[in-house]
């Protein structure tokens, strides 16, 4: 009985962090395929567990692409359209390019989804059951999905140029960027917990080794061991983007171990320890609360993604269920070049996991 006290204690912990919100949008239940589509979520869970035998990284992808496509334009599936002579891929936005993950494990579930449930479930709604499936299978929690989006007709690479926060932004820029998709500070430090597990570029923070903000000197917030941990790693005029971990405790694992990181000032990139470095920002007190006990950030990242989940959703006949996620129906011709930012600062946009 003590145990599940503390259980419901977390939850409404969970719940009075994020006051205002309603968890489930009205549109949208756990259940809408549960006749059309009963198989699903075995079927989506098999073949991401099958992928994570040979790819440790695909869980924080399939996670970073459901993010990456919330922020632009909703949760819709826009992320995963092709080029093509009438749509400009978000897939070469500056946030995206060369670095989207998961794509072809998002068309291997729709494959075998196509087969079992023909025209039924969105691409969308893939998306957002591979994240749940993806946090499970590295040890975090799991959730009801709630399910019943639809797919876009259309990508805005502008708009993912736009939305979608930097490596560098400061917790204010952070702070802004989520308060645009109706995302508060619970909201944005509980989802910036998802770099618990995953990998990042060199190009990402390197200016946080050798120069930060054009000082000559290295970040003053980043832990000196660190520093040289990752100046092995990433050398100043290295020719080759290596990666490395975000989470350099458990790199694999869904845990809490993130926020440790950053009080010890090991966080990799300068958004994440901005969020506990910065003096006087909320931000703090929500790091040191994840960090001491592990319930409650899974309790607030169950909330934070079902909220990220519902923003701007197509439902009812809104857009389409696309038979392949990479075209809209009736148009499968693609572009294969992508068009990258002519803004140098852009292309460092997040490109991690």
């Amino acid at each position: 009985m003590g145990s599940m006290n503390a259980v419901v204690v977390t939850v409404l912990c969970a719940f009075a962090m994020h006051a205002g919100f309603l968890v489930t949008n009205a549109q949208l239940s756990p259940t809408f395929y549960n006749e059309t589509c009963p198989t699903l979520s075995d079927i989506v869970f098999n073949v991401i567990s099958n992928a994570s035998l040979t790819d440790p990284r695909i869980g924080a992808s399939l996670i970073r692409l459901h993010f990456h496509d919330c922020f632009v334009q909703g949760c819709d599936g826009s992320v995963l359209l092709n080029n093509t002579d009438s749509i400009e891929s978000e897939q070469d936005a500056a946030p995206n390019i060369n670095s989207l993950r998961g794509l072809d494990v998002v068309n291997n579930i729709k494959t075998a989804v196509e087969d079992s449930c023909p025209e039924t479930v969105s691409c969308a709604d893939i998306l957002a059951i591979a994240a749940e499936v993806a946090s499970v299978l590295g040890g975090g929690p799991s959730w009801d999905v709630p399910l019943g989006r639809r797919d876009s007709l259309n990508a805005s690479q502008a708009l993912a140029n736009q939305n979608l926060p930097a490596p560098f932004f400061t917790v204010d820029q952070l702070i802004s960027s989520f308060a645009a998709q109706g995302l508060n500070t619970t909201d944005l430090v509980t989802l910036s917990g998802a770099h618990t597990f995953g990998r990042a570029r060199c190009s990402l923070f390197l200016s946080r080794l050798y120069s930060f903000n054009d000082t000559g000197n290295p970040d003053p917030t980043l832990n000196t061991t660190y520093l040289e941990t990752l100046r092995g790693i990433c050398p100043e005029n290295a020719t080759v983007d290596n990666i490395t971990n975000l989470d350099l405790s458990t790199a694999d694992q869904f845990d809490n171990k993130y926020y440790s990181n950053l009080q010890e000032l090991n966080g990799l990139l300068q958004s994440d320890q901005e969020l506990f470095s910065t003096t006087g920002a909320d931000t703090v007190d929500l790091v040191n609360s994840f960090s001491s006990d592990q319930s409650v950030f899974f309790a607030n990242f169950v909330v934070s993604m079902i909220k990220m989940g519902n923003i701007s959703v197509l439902t009812g006949t809104d857009g389409e269920i696309r038979t392949q996620c990479n075209f809209v129906n009736g148009n499968s011709s693609a572009t294969l070049a992508g068009v990258a930012s002519k803004d140098p600062k852009l292309n460092l946009v997040a490109q991690s996991k």
